[in-house]
């Protein structure tokens, strides 16, 4: 079991969507995080349509969002939920069959993707990952998701402003950068790489923040992306 994710810093519970139309989808979600004090489930939603008409209604923090859903998929869900202001973080809700639609979700501002079989306490630490502003890569299908989004966005990655090949744009980096984009790439959450390099929590964040700005990245997503371009992740 990965362990526990200390709870953010925030003022109030981490206000919590739940978008999926298998009843017993959200049940079984509702029930993990109720074991998390520092996480309300505030709406259920059981298709897009409802999650994009609950979140305009209340804050929401984070929405968990199946991709399958009647009357407006998640997908098409996106769309809407990221106009929204304040706009909640999205989390994906998919099975290993569904890379192509979440290399889409991705590109259309999701936050991450989380596989509906994680273990609970997994389920818990995305949640407060996506509320902290984490990327959340789900690690047994990470691979498989970068190699999808390499193939459709080529050799083009990240903001218009980035030029140059991918050795070119990772040649600023120390080599404690090149570490943590490494396991960026491997869809490790920055409490992960904190732990195994035996750092802050603090430092991981500035080493991302630099690493984003060094190499012309718009978001850890991205910067997944360029490692396994550059072949420092696989």
């Amino acid at each position: 079991m990965t362990p526990a994710t200390p709870p953010p810093a925030l003022d109030a519970p981490i206000r919590v969507l739940l978008a999926d139309d298998e009843e017993m989808i959200r049940h079984g979600v509702r029930l993990i995080l109720r074991h998390a004090e520092d996480i309300d489930v505030v709406a259920e939603a059981s298709n897009g349509a409802e999650a994009v008409e609950l979140a305009a209604a209340r804050p929401v923090d984070v929405a968990l969002v199946d991709i399958r859903m009647p009357v407006l998929d998640g997908l098409a869900a996106i769309d809407q939920l990221v106009r929204l202001d304040p706009r909640p973080q999205i989390v994906m809700l998919t099975t290993f069959g569904d890379e192509e639609n979440v290399t889409r979700a991705l590109h259309a501002g999701a936050t991450g993707f989380l596989l509906k079989d994680e273990g609970p306490q997994e389920l818990i630490n995305a949640v407060r990952a996506a509320a902290a502003g984490d990327a959340v890569l789900s690690p047994g299908v990470t691979g498989h998701v970068i190699k999808r989004m390499l193939q459709a966005t080529g050799p083009r990655l990240g903001s218009p402003a980035a030029t140059g090949t991918p050795d070119q744009r990772l040649a600023a980096l120390t080599a404690r950068e090149r570490e943590v984009l490494a396991m960026l790439g491997a869809g490790l959450a920055n409490q992960e790489i904190g732990r195994r390099l035996d750092i802050g929590l603090g430092t991981v964040k500035t080493h991302v923040g630099r690493i984003l700005e060094k190499t012309g990245t718009g978001s850890r997503v991205q910067a997944a992306l360029l490692a396994h371009q550059a072949g420092l992740a696989s």
